[in-house]
């Protein structure tokens, strides 16, 4: 990898964004990767509710070498899968389409897979975008400011989230790509990005937290918020119950773990009278038994883990 000048940091990247229905979004996303210090080769957009003004936003963007891809509505990992398969380049960034990168998001990916010893995967900070406005929220923020290198089974949610993450396209190809039982837009719900991580870590590889690789994720609603509560509950069970089924069991004290975060969470907003975040911790702990049944009983598909060494 050339990493000797920011001309060249990006020949080696390629973004991938997975869009559905928000296309004033997806240009902001896309403008924000225009502005970096340092471009990727290529912005690969996969639209699962295509439209004009989506197709617009991926030609139009002045200073991108983008492609517009259409899908059916398939969930989101299979938008990042279409993008896996289609891809050149040695590394494969993703991020959302309600997210905007920093401007230095890509030197500071190219850095950290440079520096030795080099990972397989990087994944950064998630900070909100732009000023609070009334009545939203943030979520999925990661904002630890410590560099650090991952390995061996543990957490996957503590080691990074799919709005910031990139990784060897050709490592992604061995590992058979997202999950597409998991993710929004299938049964699933969420946690393709905890399943693809753990699947790296649990594989022998080194994900590394870029601090500099920064991502920022738009304000939600309340309902919003509520409802992703509830589908990452949900997806955390479904993820546990998909590798319970297949005989591991980390999956249990992964799902011990979620439990206790947020049975923890709730008793402290019981404590404070807060009655609104107390709902929201009791939907993510309600939603973690249907989706272990639905992990269990989920039907197999190939390559859902490999060794990644080497």
């Amino acid at each position: 990898m050339s990493v000797a000048g920011a001309p060249t940091m990006g020949e080696d990247v390629t973004v991938a964004v997975a869009t559905c229905g928000r296309p004033a979004s997806l240009a902001r996303c896309l403008q924000a990767i225009a502005a970096g210090t340092v471009r990727p080769l290529e912005v690969i957009v996969v639209d699962q509710a295509p439209s004009d003004e989506a197709r617009a936003a991926a030609q139009d963007c002045a200073g991108l070498r983008a492609r517009y891809l259409e899908q059916p509505r398939l969930g989101l990992s299979a938008s990042r899968n279409l993008a896996l398969a289609t891809v050149t380049t040695p590394l494969l960034a993703v991020t959302d389409d309600d997210c905007a990168p920093h401007e230095g998001w890509i030197a500071a990916l190219a850095v950290s897979f440079a520096r030795p010893p080099a990972p397989a995967a990087v994944t950064g900070p998630i900070v909100a975008l732009g000023p609070q406005r009334p009545g939203t929220h943030a979520v999925s923020l990661r904002t630890s400011l410590v560099a650090c290198d991952h390995r061996g089974r543990t957490l996957p949610w503590d080691v990074g989230s799919g709005a910031n993450f990139a990784a060897s396209t050709a490592l992604l190809g061995r590992l058979g790509g997202w999950d597409e039982r998991l993710g929004v837009g299938s049964a699933g719900r969420a946690a393709e990005d905890a399943d693809l991580l753990y699947r790296l870590l649990r594989g022998g590889a080194t994900v590394r937290y870029a601090p500099e690789a920064v991502v920022a994720h738009e304000w939600q609603t309340l309902d919003q918020r509520r409802r992703s509560r509830s589908s990452y509950g949900f997806g955390v069970g479904a993820l546990c119950g998909l590798w319970l089924r297949s005989g591991d069991p980390y999956a249990a004290r992964m799902l011990g773990a979620y439990a206790r975060l947020h049975a923890g969470r709730l008793a402290g907003a019981v404590v404070r009278g807060d009655r609104g975040l107390a709902g929201e911790h009791v939907r993510a702990l309600a939603a973690l038994a249907p989706g272990v049944a639905y992990g269990l009983r989920a039907q197999r598909l190939a390559r859902t883990s490999c060794d990644v060494r080497a």
